[in-house]
């Protein structure tokens, strides 16, 4: 080799070693290292394997063959077969196993030269590389075989190439001075790879922790129990179909690997602010629910008007029967307690009716639960207001089951959320997690929580998000203050609040029509729910 060229080797060889130390994603990183060395070889062939530690092997991770047109793993389409590449043992009988030139290296860590690997069968075992010839006619010869050494971590792979070619195409052995810059290369491959798999693992540790946060959360409520991953869910599916849209409004959208864990990461951190709300707000049911249902206090109260009825009746009896002998006529009494019983029952089913919340309360159900307020019963020798004034705050909740206090309360959450999050020093990738998690309130004519946004100011993730989000929560049949709605009736809210100009209208829509809202209907709603397709014309 002349200097001139060694010169031009040793500089492209630095930039090699750049490139690697700057690449995080694995796969790119395992097939960049063997594209690399096969290029200054001039290899027509190269595998790279990977120490698995728990099971004691070699694992295939790329196998490239060009005169073969094989490129296996990697970001190649085609991916690796275990079963046709099986992973190759490191010990046999319990001892290092040395016949394999593979797993000698990675056991050894020393570099095996091959001038032609038909001539050192005596040392080790070609019959993989030898099979292959007989099946395909290619011809093994020479062989590199490069432990990748980590300084802290020993062998954690192996580097085979094959057929160091000249210019002319002529296959030779792999020369001394190509074997010691392989094995520099190899060198600082390993401490790129080693990075590699620990900014995986890291990444992985990260994620399952802030599913484990984000299951708590939901496990504090058996009601809202699978909230959070129903929600990613939907997010990733909505991200997914609008990246695949080839027309429409989002034709032009993309989300590349980054975008799409922020948007993952912020889905599931987008309720994390929860762990300050109360279960008992989370949980109301109904109206009066507090710890326990309170109607339940305000029916004992019913059965004492009802009991108080009955004894004022039977001395009203009592009374004429003393003055008008036993053959008085106590008709009209009977009446009067029949009347007065009617119409407690009647109060009392009622107020049980406006516990249990709903869409709208009328103004004439307000009037009425005001005017029973004013009615007194006794205990204790004392007159008490049948209704305190927080009962019938509560009672008169127009909507839903929550007082304006609650709904601060359940609010809260969401700025939660972002204070939380943003103390959090995210990579750079996933800084725009805060934004998007704590978005998923806000609504684009800026009448949102917690920071009154408007659409300028709302990101296509964020409004993805929120349009997940409600969908989860209309959609869902797990919740105590409603029952489950069908799709019918959660296609024509969704509809109204791209109306009312809450929603984005071309998510929507796209949820609709793309098929997304059915196909994650068709595994998550309960049969009695889909009396329509989301995709249908409304």
């Amino acid at each position: 080799m002349q200097q001139q060229d060694l010169l031009q080797l040793v500089d492209h060889l630095i930039q090699i070693g750049t490139a690697l130390s700057t690449e995080r994603n694995l796969d790119v990183l395992l097939e960049m290292v063997v594209d690399e060395t096969r290029r200054f070889t001039r290899a027509d062939g190269g595998t790279l394997f990977l120490v698995d530690e728990e099971r004691g092997c070699l694992d295939w991770k790329i196998v490239q063959n060009e005169t073969m047109g094989i490129r296996i793993g990697g970001t190649s389409e085609e991916e690796l077969d275990e079963a046709i590449f099986r992973p190759i043992p490191l010990r046999k009988d319990g001892r290092p196993r040395l016949s394999n030139v593979s797993t000698w290296a990675a056991n050894t860590g020393e570099t095996a030269n091959i001038a032609d690997v038909y001539c050192e069968q005596d040392e080790w075992d070609f019959t993989g590389p030898l099979k292959f010839d007989r099946e395909t006619g290619y011809r093994s010869k020479s062989m590199l075989v490069v432990p990748l050494r980590h300084h802290s971590s020993g062998v954690i792979g192996v580097l085979q190439l094959i057929n160091a070619r000249e210019e002319t195409g002529e296959v030779v052995a792999f020369g001394e001075r190509l074997e010691e810059l392989t094995a520099s290369l190899a060198s600082q491959a390993a401490v790129a790879v080693r990075n590699a798999q620990l900014f995986t693992i890291l990444e992985e540790q990260f994620e399952a922790f802030i599913r484990t946060i984000a299951t708590a959360i939901d496990a504090k409520s058996p009601y809202t129990a699978g909230h959070v991953r129903r929600v990613v869910d939907i997010t990733l599916r909505l991200a997914d179909a609008i990246d695949a849209a080839d027309e429409g409004p989002f034709a032009d959208v993309h989300f590349d690997a980054s975008a799409r864990k922020a948007l993952r990461v912020a889905g599931w951190m987008h309720d994390v602010g929860k762990v300050t709300t109360p279960e008992w707000v989370v949980d109301k049911a109904t109206k009066l629910e507090t710890i326990h249902d309170r109607i339940a206090e305000i029916q004992t109260r019913y059965e004492v008007l009802e009991r108080d009825a009955c004894i004022e009746a039977l001395q009203a009896k009592l009374d004429r029967v003393r003055a008008q002998g036993p053959d008085a006529d106590v008709s009209d009494i009977e009446a009067r307690f029949s009347d007065t019983v009617a119409e407690l029952r009647a109060e009392r089913e009622f107020l049980e009716t406006c516990n249990k919340g709903g869409e709208f309360m009328a103004d004439e159900a307000v009037e009425r639960v005001e005017a029973i307020a004013q009615r007194t019963w006794t205990t204790g020798g004392h007159a008490r207001p049948l209704l305190t004034d927080d009962e019938v705050e509560n009672l008169c909740i127009r909507k839903g089951t929550l007082t304006k206090d609650e709904i601060q309360i359940i609010r809260n959450h969401a700025r939660v959320s972002l204070e939380m999050l943003s103390e959090l020093p995210f990579t750079p990738e996933l800084e725009s997690v805060p934004e998007i998690a704590a978005s998923h309130h806000e609504k684009l004519d800026g009448s949102g929580y917690p920071r009154g946004l408007g659409a300028e100011a709302l990101s296509l993730p964020a409004r993805i998000l929120a349009v997940a989000d409600i969908f989860e929560a209309l959609t869902a049949a797990d919740r105590p203050y409603k029952d489950a709605l069908p799709a019918s009736v959660v296609r024509r809210i969704l509809h109204s609040m791209v109306e009312d100009n809450e929603l984005d209208p071309d998510i929507v829509a796209f949820g609709m029509h793309s098929g997304v809202f059915d196909a994650y209907a068709d595994e998550e709603l309960l049969e009695e729910q889909r009396d329509v397709d989301f995709s249908e014309d409304s």
